[in-house]
């Protein structure tokens, strides 16, 4: 009956985190129908196999599997209980940098005015390379991420991972947020940064702050 129990909980773990939203934290949002059918799928599979389990040893007589054997369920379902937090600084510096250079794409400038503009940090990085930065220059922009390491009293690095597929490939954006006064917030901290573009001329692009605001963390953590 262990088996069944194990497939029947795996299931459980994943309608739970679907259906809860936390499956954001490791899947594109476009998983969420098949996550949805594979967990009915697994509940329902599990739940067959062990009624046929438990039903064959009662007829033969059989004696239950060692105790050791339903070990294997605690992990399964400790996931019913707590879910894993998203990707954070941790791995900011351990996964592949997203490189924003390497394309040739041109972008329209961006209006200039007092209101800004939210866009994701890759898109910003893209923009800060290009020509050297020609199309953001002007503009005030907002983006949003958590606080990567490398804090000091005048900037931070702003973070925040792209997926392709799921949390196992993702690669982390990073924009050096400068020109704050006072302490810089908290790692792994979600803020939402509205600034100027600056000219460093490194290998990240960099933003000057008007202002940094503390947020909770988006139900979708990823661009």
């Amino acid at each position: 009956m262990t088996a069944g129990t194990l497939i029947a909980l795996v299931g459980a773990v994943v309608l739970r985190l679907t259906l809860g939203g936390q499956y954001l934290r490791y899947v594109q949002g476009g998983m969420r129908p098949w996550l949805v059918l594979a967990g009915v799928a697994l509940v329902a599979l599990g739940a067959v196999g062990a009624v046929r389990s438990l039903l064959a040893r009662t007829d033969e007589g059989a004696h239950d599997r060692p105790r050791e054997g339903w070990l294997l369920l605690a992990p399964i379902a400790t996931l019913l209980l707590v879910a894993p937090p998203a990707l954070g600084s941790y791995g900011v510096d351990r996964s592949a940098p997203v490189d924003v250079r390497s394309g040739g794409s041109e972008f329209s400038p961006l209006p200039a005015g007092p209101g800004a503009v939210h866009m994701s940090l890759l898109e910003y990085g893209q923009r800060a390379f290009d020509a050297d930065g020609r199309t953001v220059r002007d503009a005030t922009v907002s983006l949003t991420g958590f606080v990567a390491g490398g804090a000091d009293s005048t900037s931070f690095r702003l973070a925040r991972y792209q997926i392709s597929c799921c949390a196992a490939d993702a690669a982390a954006m990073i924009v050096k947020v400068s020109g704050i006064s006072g302490r810089a917030p908290a790692r792994d901290q979600w803020v939402t940064v509205t600034g100027r573009y600056h000219a460093a001329g490194g290998d990240i692009p960099e933003l000057t702050a008007l202002t940094v605001l503390p947020i909770t963390p988006p139900e979708d953590p990823y661009e």
